[in-house]
Formats: structure tokens, sequence, C-alpha cells
């Protein structure tokens, strides 16, 4: 081996000193984050929040290891108002999305959300995160919609729910034409702890969202957790799921990078039976407690202080601007935030927000209740300005408003409006004025941001029963356009949804 002369030696020690000046060093003091979003999953669906017939020992183990919140909602009772809410920091009406987006009615197909949105990823990726979306997106299936048009390097799952669309993606190519609903957790967990390996060995910031489909039907548990619980298969996919993160959480200390890990574990919305909402009254489609407060945990073992609980009300809008904090990444000034840091909890100190800030509960279009404090008031409502999921789950029409106590009356079983009417003065003239800024039934508010859409100089219309409204011109475009890009899609007329009209009882004859 030729040995360098030392005056080469010290020419070479010094070009190789200036090389690596000039190469960035692992950004390794950002920590990584994994925003872990179940679908339908309530209140009471695993152990430490009171599940009794599944056991979730790794769910579990977040919350011993971080900070179990109590007093958690959620930005709509059902799944896209919400995942946009999560994503954007805002109020799903505010932010356009407030419908859920199904590519099968005439009425959604081709909409989504406003790719002018900025997400929490496209945010992060400018702090030199690697971002990725497992799961379910349901956000919109149209290419102007998709996960890498709003911010996310990668995307593996599926673009809706099954029964909407049963295909699976990695990226643009189709994986499963049908996806093996046996097999979904399994996958979602090999496509997440890989992930998290590759990160790791490039020593870059990631960002995981990693929203499962379950326990929202249809599910399947794999071969391996079929009886394993004492609820039935809705019981043994949880079992999975609870596996699931098991696994994920050994990649991340096998990796070395489970200190400097953030895990947020929460749900979409509440659940389609009420049992796994208990305490608390109603269920996913409705905006009584049950369909908006969900479980959520952050776990962070470098920084928080292990096994705490929280009992402060926190909303899904919280997310962005914590996570922004966390990252360094001043929020964007030319657009309105709905929540806040939640980081002062994290260090056992009070958030910014007031106590007396309110929080409205949509549903779609409808604004059907306010809180304050300990007070929520159910609001009057219309037959013709509820969603058509909301079924027969919640009040239904309302002529008088409804006031509960959230503290004395948690399953918002008594009505004290007689007994309050400052209290529902009060909370009516702030529903007032919110429907002025956030829109009511066809009613578009002065602060809500432009729904993603194909058509954009067409009205938006939420539920498939209002059709008759868009018009027969553009109605027509609308199924043009769809029929040029899925020619194979058969064309049907959305029916329009008569008004429910009493039964008359038939009259019994006498007896003989």
């Amino acid at each position: 081996m030729n040995q360098l002369t030392p005056i080469l030696y010290l020419i070479h020690l010094s070009v190789c000193s200036t090389l690596l000046a000039q190469t960035p060093a692992p950004n390794t003091d950002k920590p990584n984050i994994i925003f872990m979003l179940t679908d339908d999953l309530g209140y009471s669906d695993v152990s430490c929040y009171g599940a009794t017939k599944v056991k979730t020992p790794h769910i579990d183990q977040l919350a011993t290891g971080g900070i179990k919140f109590t007093d958690f909602h959620t930005g709509a009772s059902i799944c896209s108002p919400s995942r946009a809410a999560f994503l954007t920091g805002a109020y799903p009406q505010r932010a356009g999305l407030y419908m859920g987006i199904n590519p099968l009615r005439t009425a959604h197909w081709f909409l989504g959300l406003n790719p002018d949105e900025i997400t929490i990823a496209e945010h992060l990726k400018q702090q030199g995160y690697a971002t990725h979306e497992v799961g379910k997106w349901h956000l919109g299936t149209e290419p102007e919609f998709l996960p890498r048009k709003q911010g996310f390097d990668t995307c593996y799952g599926m673009l809706s729910n099954a029964s909407h669309s049963a295909e699976f993606f990695d990226n643009d190519q189709v994986v499963y034409q049908k996806t093996p609903l046996d097999q979904l957790t399994k996958l979602y967990t090999e496509r997440v702890t890989k992930i998290i390996r590759d990160q790791a060995a490039k020593q870059e910031p990631f960002f995981i969202y990693y929203a499962h489909n379950y326990p929202h039907t249809p599910y399947k548990a794999g071969k391996d957790f079929k009886g394993s619980s004492n609820d039935g298969m809705r019981g043994d996919i949880m079992q999975e799921l609870d596996w699931g993160v098991g696994e994920m959480m050994t990649a991340l200390k096998e990796s070395g990078v489970a200190e400097n890990t953030i895990v947020v574990f929460t749900s979409d919305n509440g659940p389609t039976n009420n049992r796994y909402a208990k305490p608390y009254r109603g269920t996913k489609f409705v905006t009584f407690e049950g369909g908006h407060r969900v479980p959520f945990i952050f776990h962070w073992p470098a920084k928080i202080k292990q096994g705490s609980q929280a009992d402060t009300p926190i909303i899904a809008m919280d997310l962005f601007p914590t996570l922004s904090e966390i990252a360094g990444a001043p929020l964007p000034t030319d657009r309105v935030y709905d929540g806040v840091s939640i980081m002062p909890i994290l260090n056992g100190q009070p958030i910014e927000r007031s106590a007396d800030t309110p929080f409205y509960y949509y549903n779609c279009e409808n604004l059907q209740a306010v809180r304050r404090g300990d007070w929520k008031l159910h609001l009057p409502r219309e037959e013709k300005q509820l969603p058509f999921w909301e079924g027969r789950k919640g009040f239904g029409a309302l002529k008088k408003p409804v006031l509960h106590n959230l503290k004395s009356d948690e399953s918002e079983t008594t009505n004290v409006a007689a007994d309050n009417p400052e209290i529902v003065q009060q909370l009516t003239e702030l529903a007032e004025a919110t429907r002025g800024e956030f829109g009511e039934f066809m009613q578009r508010g002065q602060a809500q941001r432009a729904t993603g859409s194909l058509f954009p100089e067409l009205p938006v219309i939420s539920h498939e029963k209002d059709w008759s409204m868009i018009g027969d011109e553009n109605a027509k475009a609308i199924m043009a356009e769809r029929l040029k890009r899925h020619p194979d899609f058969k064309t049907k007329k959305p029916k329009t949804k008569k008004p429910r009209t009493k039964k008359k009882k038939k009259a019994v004859a006498p007896a003989s």
C-alpha cells in the first residue's frame, strides 16, 4: 500500500474535514411521531378505559407509560370530517369537509379534502420529517385528493371503507383488488414496523399517520386470533389490533428510537354499539357524548411523566398545534386554527384555552349541540336538517332545547333546561353566532374554507336526498365526468328521500 507523504496526508485530512463539515448531520433532536387513529373505537373499548371482555395490554402500556386523557372529543361523529379535523387543526366545517365521503354516492364521489388545506404531514415535512400514511384515508378517492397530494411521501392501505371500495394500494399500485380483511392488521403492522426500522437506520425524524380500519365493519380476525376474546369476532380483531401495537413498540425499541418517539392513540369517533361507549350515551353518527368522546393516549418516554391521567377537556383540533410546537414549526398565519397546544398539560401546567371556551357539536351541516364547561345544550332542529346517517340513534327532530350538566349527568338523561333558562339563552346565542361562521343546513358560513371538489364552481350537496338542488345541467356534467374517469361505473340517479310521515293506525275490528 502506498503511504501518503506528511504534506499530502495533511491536505487529504483537510479536504475530508471540509467535506464532513459540509455534510448536514442527521437530525436526531426532533422526536419521531406515530399518530395511530382507530376507526369506530369507543370510550370503553380498551382495558385501560374499562373494557372487560377483551385484553389490550400493549395499548394499556401506552397509557401507563404516558398520559391518559378522560375528556377528549373528536371533531365529528363520523369518519371523514373527524379525520379532516385531526389533519388540519380546524373544525371540519371550517376546513370545508364536513360530510362523510362515499365514492359510491353521486353527490360525494368528486369531493375530498381541499389540496389548499395544510395538513400536519405537509407542516412536518417542512421541518425535515419523512411522512408516511398507513391505513384508511377516507378524505377523497379521486387522484386530486390522495395522500401524496396532502404531504405524505408514501401511502399504503385503503382509500375508503371496505364496503365502499375493496381495493388495497401501495402508493399508486393496486396490491389487492379485494382486501384480505383477515390479513389487514398483519399487513399494516408489517409496513409500520418496516418504516420504523428503515427510518431509524437513516437517522431522520419520521411521522407515521397510522389509520387502522378496525373496529369499523366489515372485519375479520387473523387465524391466530380467532376465538381469542370473550367478545366474538369484534373482540378478536381488537386483541389482534393490540398485538400490532405491541409489534410496533418492539420495533421502536429494537431500532433504538423508542425513548424519543411520540405515540398518540385515539379513535375517529364513537362505536356503533353503545355498550362500547359506556358510561356515555349514544354512538357514532350522533352528538351524544358516546359519538364524540373516545380514548386519547399521549406516550413520549423522553418527556412525559409516566402513568398520569388528565381530566382537562381537549379536542381533535389540538393535535396540529401540539405537534407543531414539539417539532418547532410555527403555525401558518394565513388561516385560523381551532385548537391549542396541549404541551402545558404534558408538563403539568394548564393549557391556554379557557374552561369557558365552547365546543360545537356539528353533524354534517347541522349544528346540534354546544358545550361550555360542564353545560351541554342540544339545539332544536328540523327533520330536513338531519344527516341521513343519524337514523334513529339520536334525538331526531327536536322542537325545544335540551340541557344537560355533564358533571352530574354524564349519560345525558336529565333535561334541566327549565331550571336554567339563563344557561339555555347564553348557549343558544353562541350557537346562532357560530352558524353564521360555520354554516348550517344548505347555508355556507362566512368562515368556511372551500370544500375540495372537481367542480369548485358548483354548490356542494352534502346529502344524496338533496341532490335535486344541484340542477339538471350540473347533474349531467357531474355524471359525464364520472363516466369519463370511471367507464365501468353504472350510473344511477340519486334517490330523493321523502319526509317521514307517521303511519296511521289501522282500525281494529271489534271482537265478535
